[in-house]
């Protein structure tokens, strides 16, 4: 049986916003995390925008990917089977390669950088959404091999 977990959120946050925090998070500097996140939001509001959490929260349900691939071995062969991507991990993988792109990136503090990226992904442009495009691809590429997926 799974346990059941504990979640205290601070106030003035989402659980998505403080996931997003934990996954910035290194080495345990947690104020440093919330920092960088704070000063991307004064970013994207400095840039005109009245509500960055709903420029956030766009972006990351824009870079969410609705199909992968995952490599199935089935008689001595590896097959690409696309599947369809539940929910918690599409939240998964949009923080992910959105912070993969970010910090790829040079020349430029976190948060800079950071609001850059989300700024390009809420209007569907960006490394972060051309990583799902390429990842849906290679999914619709192999659908030949989709009925392999019940194995």
């Amino acid at each position: 049986m799974a346990q059941k977990r504990l979640t205290i959120i601070p106030e003035g946050s989402s659980p998505l916003q403080e996931k997003f925090i934990n996954c910035v998070m290194k080495q345990g500097k947690k104020t440093t995390a919330q920092r960088v996140f704070r000063n991307t939001m004064e970013m994207i509001a400095a840039k005109g925008h009245k509500e960055p959490v709903k420029i956030f929260e766009k972006a990351l349900e824009t870079i969410k990917p609705t199909l992968e691939v995952k490599a199935k071995r089935i008689g001595g062969a590896v097959y690409q089977i696309p599947m369809e991507v539940k929910p918690n991990r599409q939240v998964t993988l949009a923080i992910r390669w959105l912070l993969a792109t970010t910090r790829a990136k040079r020349n430029a503090s976190m948060a800079k950088k950071l609001s850059d990226e989300l700024m390009l992904a809420a209007n569907g442009e960006g490394a972060a959404i051309k990583k799902r495009d390429d990842v849906i691809k290679m999914a619709q590429a192999n659908k030949a091999f989709a009925h392999y997926a019940k194995y």
